[in-house]
């Protein structure tokens, strides 16, 4: 953490749902109409962090762990039912507009473009929504269309763009107004290797040149090592990590792992079958090249028990043995927690 006076504080922060419990047959339907019982769900629970003037962090968990609730809150979207957020000197539910003068919200699969008409029309829409000085909205204009690649899209109708045309068409749009502060919902989702990179280089840019605070939170690991340098982790509402990258690694070193490939004709499905009961603790997975990684803590298993295991087995290809990478590192703390 910076020295500096943090952009944004969090403290004990929670949210609690309350919805009708769900009643069947005709007795209970007719007592509902008089009363009504309810129940209700925690989705963040005394949440705190705070976060430095243009730092990356990255804010992740499994879907429902409390991510998205959580921006809503920090955005001024939705209230907290208890705790306190202060956003660059601000309270968002009580200055939602001074607030979001201050912040901008980019959401990979909703659009904040006029679906008919050509992105250029809706970067004039926002000029005129935040009051941007046209030398300034110029200025920003060019400089995004630059490092973006705008140029040859920008005029047609935004319903004609590919997906990761229409991604760096809606990072334009949203900072246009100068935020210091970005929340970004899964950027890159969908997006094929090219386009995928071309955003992550533009966010580390964003950040550099321009000191802007950004929040991600992404499924995408590979988001997760180039763009973060601190990562929190929240699951069932609860922060279980806040931290660097290195940080994690070190903590979690003793996980290793075996990587293998077989013959064409192996039957993969049954090999994971049958690899599982080497033992209960080891984590398997198929890979999207066909090779087959194993996770295991050396404090369970060792690696020559289980290479020795495979060899004499399977017709091995190739066997390598190597650290665990953030991936298997994250599952590990999902299953502890």
């Amino acid at each position: 953490m910076s020295s500096t006076e943090p952009i944004i504080k969090v403290k004990n922060l929670s949210k609690t749902f309350r919805t009708a419990k769900k009643k069947t047959g005709f007795m209970s339907t007719v007592r509902n109409l008089f009363s009504t019982e309810y129940e209700e769900f925690k989705a963040v629970d005394k949440v705190s962090f705070e976060i430095a003037p243009g730092e990356l962090v990255g804010y992740i968990g499994p879907n429902g762990a409390g991510k998205s609730t959580t921006i809503k809150m920090l955005t001024g979207i939705l209230h907290p039912t208890e705790g306190e957020i202060i956003v660059d000197g601000l309270v968002p539910q009580k200055e939602r507009i001074h607030n979001a003068r201050k912040i901008s919200v980019v959401f990979g699969q909703r659009s904040q473009l006029l679906w008919d008409l050509p992105a250029l029309d809706s970067f004039e829409m926002m000029r005129k929504m935040y009051a941007i000085p046209k030398k300034r909205f110029e200025e920003n204009l060019e400089e995004y269309t630059t490092l973006l690649g705008l140029d040859e899209f920008k005029n047609r109708p935004v319903r004609q763009l590919s997906l990761g045309q229409r991604m760096r068409c809606e990072l334009a749009v949203a900072l246009l107004h100068d935020p210091k502060v970005v929340y970004l919902d899964e950027p890159t989702i969908g997006l094929d290797v090219v386009a995928k990179e071309k955003i992550r280089e533009f966010i580390l840019q964003l950040c550099k040149n321009r000191g802007t605070t950004v929040i991600l939170t992404t499924h995408d690991i590979v988001d997760i090592e180039r763009l973060c340098q601190r990562m929190i982790i929240i699951d069932k509402g609860h922060v279980i990590y806040n931290g660097t990258l290195s940080e994690i690694k070190q903590r979690y070193c003793h996980l290793r792992r075996v990587l293998f490939s077989l013959d064409e004709d192996s039957q993969y499905r049954d090999i994971i079958e049958s690899l599982g009961k080497i033992d209960t603790s080891v984590q398997i997975n198929l890979r999207e090249d066909r090779s087959i990684a194993i996770s295991f803590n050396p404090q369970n298993i060792s690696a020559s028990d289980i290479t020795r295991y495979i060899v004499n087995s399977y017709p091995v290809k190739d066997l390598t043995v190597e650290e665990a990478d953030l991936e298997e590192i994250i599952r590990e703390i999902y299953i502890k927690e």
